[in-house]
């Protein structure tokens, strides 16, 4: 193993990205209703949404400790590269460079870059097959870093959410405002700011009129993405995904086009039905 990726589990992993041996996730812990989850490939999601619908209150979730992080750094990795939620929404990337500056003080010299996403849930993880990209060209550990960072400014993180009940639940939303927006179908548009924050782009009323638009929305900023991948991840609807991604096929030419499931972070603030788009 010459390298190592270290993604915390808001972003996912594909097939082949887990049969590599390059990477490795480290999960967020999430609480909810007297209820303990922890975001790995055991986590229950229908258990879990159960009990979000039920809740009066949100989730509440903790990023990777900084030791938890360091407990993935293989010795056998000659370069480590993490990456992680966008640091406006998390406090897991100011975690790891932590870990990082730990790892330094007992192990000076070793070659560790933290990546903040500024994106989250398929940007992780696009950023992560990035890196591997940049390693199977032969990159020098900085010119692949120099590479990745420039790709993380060129990538616009989209969604759209089925129900506003998180940010109701979290005090982002009046009662008042989200009864409306429920009872008049309004579903948020939202995508990323350059900084890694979340906006409000648009809006529309019905679900498959707002995912139109945020298809349509992502191929007016797509530009020139034939080099890119672009990927749809969503929280326990796959068809709706499907339909998604096939939509972006047909208006933005592209390298390759990933569907993914959503990790537990992610589901914990889009809730079932919703659709995240990156590119």
């Amino acid at each position: 193993m010459s390298f190592l990726v270290v993604m915390d589990s808001c972003g996912e992993l594909t097939e082949d990205m887990k049969e590599s041996g390059h990477f490795a996730s480290v999960p967020f812990l999430i609480d909810i209703a007297g209820s303990h989850f922890v975001d790995n490939e055991r986590f229950d999601m229908k258990r879990f949404l159960r009990l979000v619908k039920e809740s009066p209150t949100v989730a509440r979730t903790a990023c990777p400790s900084p030791e938890r992080f360091r407990k993935l750094f293989s010795p056998e990795a000659e370069r480590i590269y993490i990456v992680t939620i966008s640091a406006e929404l998390s406090g897991s990337y100011n975690s790891a460079k932590l870990a990082q500056d730990m790892e330094d003080e007992d192990h000076p010299g070793r070659k560790i870059h933290v990546f903040n996403s500024k994106s989250a849930s398929i940007g992780e993880t696009l950023i992560a097959r990035k890196i591997w990209a940049c390693e199977k060209e032969g990159y020098s550990f900085e010119h692949t870093i120099e590479t990745v960072e420039a790709y993380i400014e060129s990538q616009v993180t989209w969604f759209v959410l089925e129900t506003l009940d998180t940010l109701r639940k979290n005090g982002r939303l009046s009662n008042f405002k989200a009864a409306l927006a429920t009872a008049l179908k309004i579903k948020p548009i939202c995508s990323s700011t350059p900084e890694g924050a979340i906006q409000q782009a648009g809006q529309a009323r019905g679900i498959n009129k707002a995912l139109v638009r945020m298809v349509e929305m992502a191929a007016e900023a797509a530009g020139h993405a034939e080099q890119k991948e672009i990927a749809v991840s969503y929280v326990e609807c796959p068809e709706r995904g499907q339909m998604v991604l096939d939509a972006l096929k047909e208006r933005i030419p592209a390298k390759n086009y990933i569907l993914l499931p959503a990790s537990g972070l992610t589901a914990t603030y889009a809730n079932e039905g919703g659709i995240i788009v990156v590119i």
